[in-house]
C-alpha cells in the first residue's frame, strides 16, 4: 500500500469478504496507520463496525448492505460513504438516499470480484452521469487501454485491483505512477484512483 500511496493513490478501501474478523480488523488497524501518517483517505468494504473500530474515514457499501442510513447514523455525517450501483435506478436511489459517491459496474467482465451483475459498458456511464451529480466511480475490468473512453464517458475516477497490483518491489509503484499520469492526462483534471 506504502507503493501505491508513494505512485498517487490518495483512497483506498480495505475489502475482505470472508477473512476471520480479528484478522480483518489487525489489518484495518495497521492500514488505518498508514493512511493516517500519508494523509490517504480510508475506505471499509461493507463492516460499518469495523470502519469504527478503527476510525476509518468511511464506509463503501453494497447492495444487501445495511442501508446507508444505518451508516450515516453510526459514522456520522463526517464520514465518507459510498454505495456500489449497477444501474441508473440503484444509482439515482444512492444519490437521494445520501451516498457521497458510486461505484458502478462492472463496465467490463472482471475475474477480481465474483458477481451475478453482467457488464454494463461504457455507454451506460454517460446516462448515469446525466442523472446522478454525486461522483461516479468506474468498476470492473478497467484496463489502461479502457481507461480514456471511461473518463471520456464521465466517470471521475476508477476502483483497481488487478491493473496496479503486484508481488515486485516496485512495479505497485511504477503501475499507479502510470494510471494516474493517463488518468489526469485524459481528464486534464485531477481525478482519482481507487
Amino acid at each position: 500500500m506504502e507503493e501505491a500511496i508513494s505512485g498517487g493513490v490518495r483512497l483506498v478501501q480495505y475489502r475482505e469478504t470472508d477473512g476471520e474478523r480479528r484478522k480483518m480488523y489487525e489489518t484495518a488497524l495497521l492500514l488505518r496507520q498508514v493512511t493516517a501518517h500519508y494523509g490517504v483517505t480510508l475506505i471499509i468494504n461493507d463492516f460499518i463496525d469495523l470502519a469504527l473500530a478503527v476510525k476509518a474515514d468511511g464506509v463503501h457499501l453494497g447492495q444487501d448492505d445495511l442501508p446507508l442510513w444505518v451508516a450515516r447514523k453510526l459514522l456520522g455525517k463526517e464520514a465518507i460513504v459510498g454505495i456500489s450501483t449497477h444501474s441508473l435506478d440503484e444509482a439515482m436511489a444512492a444519490e437521494s438516499e445520501g451516498a457521497d459517491y458510486i461505484g458502478f459496474g462492472p463496465i467490463f467482465h472482471t475475474r477480481t470480484k465474483v458477481s451475478s451483475y453482467k457488464p454494463v459498458g461504457v455507454e451506460a456511464i454517460a446516462e448515469v452521469k446525466k442523472q446522478v451529480a454525486i461522483p461516479l466511480y468506474a468498476i470492473g475490468g478497467i484496463t489502461l487501454s479502457t481507461l480514456p473512453s471511461i473518463i471520456k464517458a464521465g466517470a471521475d475516477g476508477v476502483a483497481v485491483i488487478s491493473a496496479v497490483a503486484s508481488n515486485v518491489p516496485g512495479v505497485i509503484r511504477s503501475n499507479v505512477v502510470q494510471w494516474m499520469t493517463l488518468l489526469n492526462d485524459v481528464a486534464g483534471r485531477g481525478v482519482s484512483l481507487r
